[in-house]
């Protein structure tokens, strides 16, 4: 099927449908009201101790693409260091001396590698699990913040590689990856995704922007299909992430509905921009797209999101 064709379907949803969905897939995330963990709690134990059987070469790649200082069409709002002391400071001068930087970021953006935390969405008044915005939890932090993650993430890592399916190099901004899509990627990979895995999807994004250079992507990106996160939930998915934002948008009237439908109602953490160049290489070395796989958000309390540098160990 072509690009334009699965750019279509996208607008096959209507309000009603788009809310139909939403409460479909809300009821997959029934772990009770006190819930603020959200799909994590696919993960167990168990799970946990299957993923690190994937470790076989003692490989790790980072799948982070490195913070980008400069402002670009994509990224109006860079992040910005700032060498305070550089190491270069101190040649001459003897003894003991330290040179030492400062980072500012918007986690939020549409370049840098980060996680949503489930406090970040907001839809009709509400975050996940029904929970009012701005709610705080006994201990005073905030509701759904990144701190859920705070002990990090660990689990069995699976990466569908779209573009690799199709044939083609990389989604076109607006295409869309509907389930069919990931069961095909499946097929093709020789993996199934379970219960507690933490899903990669491949569209390309990084691939297209350094051969073709940035664009708007907050106008127009690849991403998932509303309807696939059906997919996700029925396989029990812990985690989300991509070499995109996950959002194809709009559609069915909502600029975001991938984000409104896996973090609001199914309670997924997402990550955002993923760099998977290295992994690809690796897979594809190996014959294997499946891992364990590491999510260390920063401790930020009271924050909707974090940097975040994801490891693969294969």
């Amino acid at each position: 099927m072509d690009a334009n064709a699965h750019a279509g379907r996208v607008h096959d949803l209507d309000a009603a449908g788009f809310q139909s969905l939403y409460q479909r897939l809300r009821r997959c995330a029934d772990w009770g009201a006190a819930d603020r963990r959200g799909a994590l709690n696919h993960i167990t134990a168990g799970t946990v101790r299957a993923a690190m059987a994937e470790v076989r070469l003692g490989r790790s790649v980072s799948l982070a693409a490195p913070v980008e200082t400069v402002a670009g069409l994509d990224n109006p709002q860079p992040s910005k260091h700032d060498m305070i002391s550089s190491p270069a400071e101190h040649r001459h001068k003897p003894g003991l001396n330290f040179a030492y930087d400062r980072l500012a970021m918007s986690i939020h953006g549409d370049a840098d590698s980060h996680i949503d935390a489930l406090c970040h969405v907001v839809y009709d008044g509400m975050m996940y699990n029904r929970v009012a915005a701005g709610s705080v939890e006994p201990d005073g932090l905030p509701s759904l913040s990144i701190d859920v993650a705070r002990d990090g993430i660990v689990g069995r890592g699976v990466l569908l590689d779209i573009p690799r399916v199709r044939g083609v190099a990389w989604l076109e901004p607006g295409d869309h990856v509907t389930a069919v899509d990931l069961a095909a990627a499946e097929q093709a990979q020789h993996v199934l995704v379970g219960p507690g895995d933490l899903l990669f999807v491949h569209v390309g994004h990084r691939h297209r922007r350094s051969s073709l250079g940035p664009w708007d992507a907050a106008a127009a990106r690849a991403g998932l299909h509303p309807t696939a996160l059906e997919f996700l939930a029925e396989r029990k998915v812990a985690v989300l992430g991509s070499d995109g934002n996950n959002d194809t948008a709009p559609a069915a009237g909502v600029a975001f509905p991938v984000h409104v439908l896996a973090i609001n109602a199914l309670g997924l953490h997402l990550l955002d921009y993923l760099h998977f160049a290295d992994l690809l290489a690796l897979c594809e070395q190996e014959e294997r797209w499946s891992f364990l796989c590491v999510i260390a958000p920063l401790r930020l309390p009271a924050a909707t999101g974090s940097p975040v540098n994801p490891i693969a160990v294969l």
